[in-house]
């Protein structure tokens, strides 16, 4: 068999390449890894918390599965999927943070719906515990904080926070997280904590990416 030309080899194996960007292409697709990033879900799980049919949701995962994306198991009749592996849930995080950091819409629509309040960065928080006690805590539901959280945080899902609040100390200064830098749990948590009276933050980035940078967790 002939050696196939340079040409043709470079054009297959960039073009094998591109599948794994036309997968990401999509912003449900883009939604879908985001959650997943938490931990597996069902299809009937995603397609509730994307706001699409099952079908479609199907197909997207479909279309990840074939870039090597996620993977999925079979439990019962349903198929739960997850992230392939730390290099997919690392390289989507970059994709992200490029994205932030060079979209100037991004910034725009984030300072738009977040009323312009800044959170803080991993680097102020960390300056900000250092002068005192911070109660740390993860707004995310209870099997996502169950699936791996910060290193001291405590879980307050979304619908106890209400509660949390009245129990909570006066003097007590906590930030909060959630899944992400799109993720309202922790603005919503924060708003509820400073109309009581406490000083509150919300950290910029959400579990995934304090993972990602090498912090404690459990």
């Amino acid at each position: 068999m002939a050696p196939q030309p340079a040409r043709d080899f470079k054009d297959s194996a960039f073009g094998h390449i591109a599948r794994v960007g036309a997968a990401l292409g999509n912003a449900k697709r883009i939604e879908i890894m985001d959650i997943l990033l938490q931990g597996e879900r069902s299809v009937e799980a995603l397609a509730r918390q994307v706001a699409a049919s099952v079908a479609n949701t199907s197909r997207h995962l479909q279309i990840l599965a074939a870039a090597g994306l996620v993977e999925r198991r079979a439990e019962g009749t349903s198929r739960v999927y997850r992230i392939a592996d730390d290099e997919v849930a690392s390289t989507y995080l970059a994709v992200a943070g490029l994205a932030r950091t060079h979209l100037a819409e991004i910034t725009t629509l984030s300072e738009g719906f977040f009323a312009g309040a800044r959170p803080l960065t991993f680097a102020e928080f960390d300056r900000l515990a250092a002068t005192g006690d911070i109660l740390l805590i993860d707004v995310r539901p209870a099997e996502e904080f169950a699936a791996g959280h910060a290193e001291g945080a405590l879980n307050v899902p979304p619908a106890e926070v209400e509660a949390w609040v009245e129990e909570v100390p006066a003097e007590a200064r906590i930030v909060a997280y959630c899944r992400g830098p799109f993720c309202v749990f922790a603005a919503d948590a924060v708003t509820r904590l400073r109309e009581a009276g406490h000083e509150a933050w919300r950290l910029e980035e959400g579990y995934p990416e304090w993972r990602e940078a090498g912090r404690p967790v459990a």
